[in-house]
């Protein structure tokens, strides 16, 4: 597929998970990527797949709790056509548990980090009449989750800010979505997330490509005309009223 041919994509958090499985869908589809991550190492490696498979990729380190370090990745990542804001930190537990350093580094990596690269970058696609900005939030936004309130606060707040960015650069022609996914096997325990099986519709848990394939349709053509949507890539997990015991 060469749907994105001649753009450049960049994707923060790219070196695993999510974001790496992103770098890879779009790359696939002609993109140029950006990828970028704390880990030189990690990061090479997915460049040279993306490589090796015909695409072209490359590697800008940066530290998103590090505002300094945001700007220069905006600077070094050139003229950006897509924008994944997939990135993130989260500190789980009590909310009197949760330290201040835990704290900042939530609303640095999480919001502040969006904010920076967005308002950075999206009035640049603004410019140009075209751009497409997805933000990675998360099913913790929109349901009240223990022992996650101030990671689901930063993400509640990026599906806010999306709203607020497709009114402002819509008019320009550049579309703002939310993608929000609920349990993905990427670096939390298997285990785990088989505790939440019983309550997703589809009784399964999603693999970081489930959320790439969503981020790639909305960097493409086809999404021509979705803006300010928050898409739940969660196997209907938010959809629905959790099974009462007995019902399974």
């Amino acid at each position: 597929m060469s749907e994105l041919t001649g753009k450049t994509a960049l994707i923060t958090g790219s070196t695993t998970g999510i974001g790496r499985a992103t770098a890879y869908a779009l790359a696939a589809r002609g993109a140029g990527v950006v990828v970028t991550g704390r880990d030189a190492q990690r990061g090479e490696e997915v460049v040279q797949k993306i490589q090796a498979d015909g695409g072209s990729a490359r590697f800008v380190a940066a530290d998103l709790t590090n505002p300094d370090d945001v700007a220069r990745l905006a600077r070094e990542a050139g003229e950006v056509d897509v924008l994944v804001n997939n990135a993130g930190v989260g500190s789980f537990g009590p909310s009197a548990d949760i330290t201040g350093e835990q704290y900042d580094a939530m609303l640095d990596a999480n919001v502040r980090a969006v904010y920076q690269l967005t308002t950075a970058l999206a009035p640049k696609m603004a410019e140009r009449g075209s751009g497409s900005v997805i933000n990675v939030s998360s099913g913790a936004a929109v349901i009240g989750d223990v022992n996650n309130a101030v990671y689901a606060a930063t993400k509640a707040a990026v599906s806010s800010l999306t709203r607020a960015w497709a009114a402002e650069y819509g008019p320009s022609g550049v579309r703002v979505n939310t993608v929000a996914p609920g349990p993905v096997l990427t670096s939390a325990p298997e285990q785990y997330l088989r505790g939440y099986i019983p309550l997703i519709p589809l009784r399964r848990f999603a693999q970081p490509e489930d959320v790439a394939q969503v981020i790639a349709f909305l960097a493409g053509p086809g999404a021509s005309f979705v803006s300010g949507a928050h898409i739940p890539v969660d196997g209907g997990l938010t959809a629905v009223e959790p099974p009462k015991p007995g019902y399974l």
